[in-house]
């Protein structure tokens, strides 16, 4: 991408729309488009259209979506599935009726099968039952997953998704019920820190393994799929084949880690004294998701920010909150 090409980040505001602001910026890309939900309701077709129509930028970033945890999902699941499923149609259709270069698709390690193979490849994508609890959301990003397919293969476009593994950072979801699980913990220590609490409850076993990625690492593989040279991209793209492999990059760490053992890392990140206590009560969600980034990591790109280092980062963030 030159850098005075038009870009346009799609939720711009959002963990991830943040951090490739952040991203963009630091690299030097000088024009890049934005709005506020308040001024751009993507959702709304004609809206959408009337958007392309004015704007036409040549690269999009569609990183614009409802999303939550699993109490949010299990909660609201037809806004999960509708609002999802309304973004993606219109960026991507609009997109395609404006000529845009290319298009990057943010979805999440959700797509995949509950109870796959571990670490998670990218061919395993449709190949059992999804988690129950996030289950509208993951065929919402899926639906945008084969819309980029499907108009690559008739319309000869360059449209990739990439789905990276829990994000956190700044710019994060602090809500008490509705954010995911890294800034929920990191509210529920620093409460817990500041009245003295002489506990934590942290929901489920403590047993699932999780993979966490800051969101900076995520924004800064993003950049660099957007300027792969036109031949490595083309491989990735499925615009000529329809067997079975998507266009679509795993994006991870490549490391995971037991629930428990993430809470005693915020814990000590946060200085909370207390004990943790964990209520098995509460759904635990898959057992593991580890996703296999090879094909990422071959093409040239590797994770730089450490766990611990994010997350002491990512509590600095949220004091600023």
């Amino acid at each position: 991408m030159d850098k005075d090409a038009k870009i346009y980040v799609a939720g711009h505001r959002g963990l991830v729309g943040s951090a490739l602001m952040r991203q963009l910026n630091a690299q030097g890309y000088n024009n890049i488009v934005t709005r506020t939900h308040a001024e751009l309701d993507l959702t709304n077709q004609q809206a959408v259209t009337d958007f392309f129509t004015s704007e036409k930028p040549e690269y999009v970033i569609l990183a614009a979506a409802k999303v939550g945890g699993i109490h949010a999902n299990n909660t609201y699941p037809a806004e999960f599935i509708q609002e999802n499923l309304a973004i993606q149609t219109n960026v991507i259709h609009q997109s395609y009726v404006a000529g845009v270069k290319r298009l990057l698709f943010l979805g999440s390690s959700c797509i995949y099968p509950r109870d796959c193979p571990q670490p998670i490849k990218e061919e395993y994508l449709l190949t059992g039952s999804l988690e129950p609890t996030n289950r509208p959301y993951a065929l919402a990003k899926i639906s945008g997953i084969e819309m980029c397919w499907s108009y690559n293969r008739q319309f000869g476009t360059q449209y990739l998704a990439v789905m990276p593994t829990n994000l956190y950072g700044a710019g994060d979801n602090y809500h008490p019920e509705n954010s995911h699980v890294i800034p929920a913990m990191i509210r529920k220590f620093h409460e817990a820190k500041v009245n003295n609490q002489p506990a934590v409850t942290v929901w489920g076993s403590g047993t699932p393994k999780r993979e966490f990625l800051f969101s900076d690492d995520m924004a800064e593989a993003c950049v660099f799929v957007l300027n792969l040279p036109n031949d490595i991209l083309k491989s990735l793209l499925a615009s000529d084949r329809n067997d079975g492999l998507p266009p679509l990059l795993n994006l991870g760490s490549g490391n995971d880690l037991t629930i428990a053992e993430l809470a005693n890392l915020v814990k000590d990140v946060v200085g909370f004294n207390g004990d943790i206590v964990f209520d098995a009560t509460k759904p635990d969600g898959t057992m593991r998701k580890l996703m296999d980034s090879c094909r990422l990591n071959q093409l040239g790109w590797n994770v730089s920010t450490s766990l611990s280092t994010g997350l002491q980062l990512a509590y600095q963030d949220f004091k600023n909150y």
